[in-house]
Protein backbone atom coordinates (compact mmCIF):
# COMPACT_ATOMS: atom_id res chain seq x y z
CA UNK A 1 0.00 0.00 0.00
CA UNK A 2 1.46 3.73 -1.05
CA UNK A 3 1.49 6.22 1.33
CA UNK A 4 -0.37 8.24 -1.07
CA UNK A 5 -3.60 6.29 -0.16
CA UNK A 6 -3.10 6.42 3.76
CA UNK A 7 -5.05 9.62 4.35
CA UNK A 8 -8.10 7.72 2.80
CA UNK A 9 -8.26 5.58 5.99
CA UNK A 10 -11.47 5.93 8.69
CA UNK A 11 -10.91 9.04 10.31
CA UNK A 12 -9.80 8.35 14.47
CA UNK A 13 -8.71 4.95 13.33
CA UNK A 14 -5.31 4.08 15.35
CA UNK A 15 -3.86 0.92 13.51
CA UNK A 16 -1.24 -1.25 16.02
CA UNK A 17 1.65 -3.26 14.14
CA UNK A 18 4.24 -5.19 15.49
CA UNK A 19 5.69 -7.33 12.41
CA UNK A 20 9.05 -6.01 10.09
CA UNK A 21 7.35 -8.08 7.25
CA UNK A 22 3.55 -5.55 7.21
CA UNK A 23 3.66 -3.63 4.32
CA UNK A 24 3.02 -0.03 5.20
CA UNK A 25 6.27 -0.34 7.46
CA UNK A 26 8.12 -2.18 3.97
CA UNK A 27 6.80 1.11 2.18
CA UNK A 28 8.13 3.55 5.39
CA UNK A 29 11.42 1.72 5.42
CA UNK A 30 11.71 1.92 1.42
CA UNK A 31 11.96 5.93 2.04
CA UNK A 32 15.39 5.30 2.96
CA UNK A 33 16.08 4.72 -0.86
CA UNK A 34 15.83 8.38 -2.86
CA UNK A 35 13.78 6.78 -5.96
CA UNK A 36 10.80 6.23 -3.32
CA UNK A 37 11.40 9.66 -1.92
CA UNK A 38 11.23 10.88 -5.34
CA UNK A 39 8.16 8.76 -6.45
CA UNK A 40 5.78 9.14 -3.33
CA UNK A 41 7.11 12.93 -2.58
CA UNK A 42 7.70 11.74 0.84
CA UNK A 43 10.40 11.82 3.74
CA UNK A 44 11.02 10.67 7.04
CA UNK A 45 11.38 13.08 10.62
CA UNK A 46 12.46 11.53 13.71
CA UNK A 47 11.56 12.92 16.85
CA UNK A 48 8.57 14.26 19.04
CA UNK A 49 9.91 18.01 19.02
CA UNK A 50 10.62 17.93 14.97
CA UNK A 51 6.98 16.02 14.22
CA UNK A 52 6.04 19.37 16.47
CA UNK A 53 7.39 21.46 14.54
CA UNK A 54 6.66 20.15 11.21
CA UNK A 55 2.81 19.94 12.22
CA UNK A 56 2.82 24.11 13.27
CA UNK A 57 4.72 25.13 9.92
CA UNK A 58 2.05 22.71 7.98
CA UNK A 59 3.92 20.33 6.68
CA UNK A 60 1.69 17.49 5.75
CA UNK A 61 1.67 14.36 6.98
CA UNK A 62 0.85 11.49 6.24
CA UNK A 63 1.83 8.56 8.64
CA UNK A 64 2.85 9.14 12.28
CA UNK A 65 4.61 6.78 14.06
CA UNK A 66 5.14 6.20 17.59
CA UNK A 67 6.08 3.64 20.14
CA UNK A 68 3.57 1.60 22.22
CA UNK A 69 5.49 3.01 25.69
CA UNK A 70 4.43 6.68 25.17
CA UNK A 71 1.37 6.13 23.55
CA UNK A 72 -0.35 8.07 26.70
CA UNK A 73 2.47 10.80 26.73
CA UNK A 74 -0.06 14.31 26.31
CA UNK A 75 2.14 15.92 23.45
CA UNK A 76 2.21 12.54 21.51
CA UNK A 77 -2.13 12.21 22.15
CA UNK A 78 -2.12 15.68 20.78
CA UNK A 79 0.23 15.02 17.88
CA UNK A 80 -1.43 12.05 17.35
CA UNK A 81 -4.85 13.85 17.39
CA UNK A 82 -3.60 16.22 14.51
CA UNK A 83 -2.49 13.80 11.97
CA UNK A 84 -5.82 12.06 12.17
CA UNK A 85 -7.17 15.21 11.79
CA UNK A 86 -5.33 16.11 8.42
CA UNK A 87 -6.44 12.86 7.61
CA UNK A 88 -3.03 11.09 8.10
CA UNK A 89 -2.65 7.59 9.31
CA UNK A 90 -1.73 6.62 12.70
CA UNK A 91 0.90 3.78 13.89
CA UNK A 92 1.28 2.26 17.44
CA UNK A 93 4.42 -0.17 17.18
CA UNK A 94 6.99 -2.07 19.22
CA UNK A 95 10.05 -0.80 19.62
CA UNK A 96 11.39 -3.51 17.07
CA UNK A 97 9.37 -2.27 14.35
CA UNK A 98 10.79 1.78 15.36
CA UNK A 99 14.38 0.76 15.36
CA UNK A 100 14.04 -1.32 11.91
CA UNK A 101 12.33 1.85 10.49
CA UNK A 102 14.96 4.69 11.88
CA UNK A 103 18.39 1.92 11.49
CA UNK A 104 19.23 2.73 15.12
CA UNK A 105 19.71 0.82 17.98
CA UNK A 106 18.05 3.57 20.20
CA UNK A 107 15.67 5.04 18.07
CA UNK A 108 13.22 8.31 18.93
CA UNK A 109 9.99 7.28 20.17
CA UNK A 110 7.95 9.24 17.25
CA UNK A 111 8.77 9.21 13.72
CA UNK A 112 6.60 11.65 11.03
CA UNK A 113 6.00 11.05 7.38
CA UNK A 114 5.63 14.20 5.73
CA UNK A 115 5.53 15.38 1.84
CA UNK A 116 8.36 17.05 0.45
CA UNK A 117 7.59 20.91 0.18
CA UNK A 118 9.63 22.77 -2.50
CA UNK A 119 10.10 26.25 -3.27
CA UNK A 120 9.99 27.43 -7.25
CA UNK A 121 13.13 29.56 -8.06
CA UNK A 122 11.19 31.96 -9.81
CA UNK A 123 9.14 32.10 -6.63
CA UNK A 124 11.82 34.07 -5.04
CA UNK A 125 11.74 37.55 -5.02
CA UNK A 126 14.26 38.84 -3.33
CA UNK A 127 13.43 41.68 -0.62
CA UNK A 128 16.05 44.53 1.13
CA UNK A 129 18.10 43.07 3.77
CA UNK A 130 17.42 38.75 3.09
CA UNK A 131 20.32 36.86 2.09
CA UNK A 132 20.14 33.47 0.19
CA UNK A 133 22.67 30.82 0.07
CA UNK A 134 23.66 29.03 -3.32
CA UNK A 135 25.08 25.69 -3.00
CA UNK A 136 26.78 24.17 -6.63
CA UNK A 137 26.71 20.45 -6.43
CA UNK A 138 27.31 19.98 -2.50
CA UNK A 139 27.52 16.10 -2.34
CA UNK A 140 27.86 15.65 1.11
CA UNK A 141 24.41 15.15 3.48
CA UNK A 142 26.10 16.50 6.76
CA UNK A 143 27.34 19.67 5.02
CA UNK A 144 24.14 20.15 3.18
CA UNK A 145 21.84 19.48 6.76
CA UNK A 146 24.34 21.59 8.75
CA UNK A 147 23.97 24.48 6.55
CA UNK A 148 20.22 24.32 6.47
CA UNK A 149 20.35 24.39 10.05
CA UNK A 150 22.90 27.80 10.08
CA UNK A 151 20.83 29.40 7.77
CA UNK A 152 17.91 28.58 9.85
CA UNK A 153 19.75 30.00 12.82
CA UNK A 154 21.12 33.50 11.28
CA UNK A 155 17.96 34.28 9.53
CA UNK A 156 18.24 33.78 5.80
CA UNK A 157 15.60 33.34 3.68
CA UNK A 158 16.38 29.85 1.60
CA UNK A 159 18.94 27.80 0.21
CA UNK A 160 19.34 27.39 -3.17
CA UNK A 161 20.67 23.90 -4.58
CA UNK A 162 22.34 24.46 -8.12
CA UNK A 163 23.01 21.31 -10.19
CA UNK A 164 23.39 17.44 -9.22
CA UNK A 165 23.07 18.01 -5.06
CA UNK A 166 22.43 15.38 -2.69
CA UNK A 167 19.02 15.10 -1.19
CA UNK A 168 17.85 17.39 1.07
CA UNK A 169 14.97 15.28 2.20
CA UNK A 170 17.47 11.90 3.53
CA UNK A 171 17.40 10.64 6.59
CA UNK A 172 20.98 11.48 7.22
CA UNK A 173 20.48 15.27 6.15
CA UNK A 174 17.16 15.89 7.93
CA UNK A 175 18.71 14.51 11.16
CA UNK A 176 21.53 17.19 10.89
CA UNK A 177 18.84 20.15 10.01
CA UNK A 178 17.98 19.19 13.62
CA UNK A 179 14.38 20.29 12.16
CA UNK A 180 15.22 23.21 10.43
CA UNK A 181 14.69 21.42 7.06
CA UNK A 182 10.65 22.71 7.84
CA UNK A 183 11.63 26.22 7.81
CA UNK A 184 14.05 26.99 5.49
CA UNK A 185 12.62 27.18 1.64
CA UNK A 186 14.49 24.81 -0.22
CA UNK A 187 14.99 25.05 -4.45
CA UNK A 188 16.66 23.70 -7.01
CA UNK A 189 18.03 24.89 -10.26
CA UNK A 190 20.07 24.23 -13.18
CA UNK A 191 23.01 26.08 -13.17
CA UNK A 192 21.21 27.82 -16.57
CA UNK A 193 18.43 28.89 -14.75
CA UNK A 194 19.97 29.85 -11.40
CA UNK A 195 21.91 32.25 -13.86
CA UNK A 196 18.72 33.66 -15.64
CA UNK A 197 17.21 33.96 -12.11
CA UNK A 198 20.07 36.29 -11.00
CA UNK A 199 19.86 38.84 -13.60
CA UNK A 200 16.45 39.95 -13.03
CA UNK A 201 16.33 39.37 -9.57
CA UNK A 202 18.01 42.45 -8.33
CA UNK A 203 20.49 40.31 -6.13
CA UNK A 204 24.38 40.86 -5.25
CA UNK A 205 26.18 37.24 -6.04
CA UNK A 206 28.74 36.74 -3.96
CA UNK A 207 31.10 33.62 -4.49
CA UNK A 208 34.14 32.58 -2.68
CA UNK A 209 36.98 31.72 -4.88
CA UNK A 210 40.46 31.28 -4.93
CA UNK A 211 41.70 33.52 -7.80
CA UNK A 212 40.49 36.90 -8.01
CA UNK A 213 39.35 36.97 -5.04
CA UNK A 214 39.02 40.03 -2.07
CA UNK A 215 38.68 39.62 1.61
CA UNK A 216 35.37 38.40 2.81
CA UNK A 217 35.11 41.31 5.33
CA UNK A 218 35.55 44.08 2.57
CA UNK A 219 32.40 43.26 0.55
CA UNK A 220 29.58 45.36 1.29
CA UNK A 221 26.63 43.43 2.03
CA UNK A 222 24.06 45.86 2.36
CA UNK A 223 23.48 47.47 -0.88
CA UNK A 224 21.04 44.76 -2.40
CA UNK A 225 19.93 41.33 -0.92
CA UNK A 226 23.02 38.52 -1.44
CA UNK A 227 23.20 34.97 -2.67
CA UNK A 228 26.37 33.60 -1.36
CA UNK A 229 27.06 31.48 -4.23
CA UNK A 230 29.56 28.16 -2.56
CA UNK A 231 31.14 25.74 -4.47
CA UNK A 232 31.29 22.14 -4.83
CA UNK A 233 33.30 19.93 -1.66
CA UNK A 234 35.59 18.97 -4.30
CA UNK A 235 36.54 21.20 -7.27
CA UNK A 236 35.27 24.44 -5.65
CA UNK A 237 33.17 26.45 -8.16
CA UNK A 238 33.52 25.63 -11.74
CA UNK A 239 34.35 29.03 -13.92
CA UNK A 240 30.84 29.60 -15.88
CA UNK A 241 29.36 30.78 -12.39
CA UNK A 242 31.94 32.05 -10.93
CA UNK A 243 32.23 34.72 -13.65
CA UNK A 244 28.71 35.57 -13.29
CA UNK A 245 29.16 36.35 -9.50
CA UNK A 246 29.43 40.47 -8.63
CA UNK A 247 32.34 39.74 -5.84
CA UNK A 248 34.66 36.90 -5.13
CA UNK A 249 35.36 36.57 -1.93
CA UNK A 250 38.16 34.71 0.50
CA UNK A 251 38.70 33.80 3.81
CA UNK A 252 41.79 34.42 5.28
CA UNK A 253 43.26 31.59 6.89
CA UNK A 254 46.78 30.85 8.95
CA UNK A 255 47.70 27.34 9.72
CA UNK A 256 48.69 24.27 8.03
CA UNK A 257 45.32 23.32 6.76
CA UNK A 258 44.77 24.87 3.52
CA UNK A 259 41.28 24.81 3.63
CA UNK A 260 37.49 24.83 5.11
CA UNK A 261 34.43 22.57 5.63
CA UNK A 262 32.51 23.51 3.09
CA UNK A 263 29.59 23.76 6.24
CA UNK A 264 31.70 26.21 8.38
CA UNK A 265 33.09 28.31 5.16
CA UNK A 266 29.39 28.65 4.16
CA UNK A 267 28.47 29.47 8.27
CA UNK A 268 31.29 32.05 8.71
CA UNK A 269 30.29 33.87 5.49
CA UNK A 270 26.53 33.94 6.00
CA UNK A 271 27.22 35.52 9.30
CA UNK A 272 29.52 38.23 8.05
CA UNK A 273 26.46 38.83 5.37
CA UNK A 274 24.00 39.14 7.77
CA UNK A 275 26.35 40.96 10.78
CA UNK A 276 24.59 44.24 10.35
CA UNK A 277 21.22 42.48 10.19
CA UNK A 278 21.39 40.49 13.63
CA UNK A 279 21.53 41.49 17.29
CA UNK A 280 21.20 39.87 20.34
CA UNK A 281 18.07 40.48 21.28
CA UNK A 282 16.96 39.88 17.64
CA UNK A 283 14.50 37.21 19.76
CA UNK A 284 13.10 39.80 22.25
Amino acid sequence: MSHEQHGTRRVGQVKEVTSLANPIIKDIKALANKKDRDETRSFMAEGLKLVIDALELGFEIKTLVYAKNVKDKPQVVQVASKTVTRGGLVLEVSEKVLSSITRRDNPQMVVGIFTQRWTSLRDLKPQSGETYIALDRVRDPGNLGTIIRTADAAGASGVILVGESTDPFSMETVRATMGSVFAVPLVKASPADFLAWKKTAGVQVVATHLAGAVDYRTIDYKKKPVVLLMGNEQSGLPEELAREADALARIPQAGRADSLNLAIATGVMLFEARRHLLTLDARA
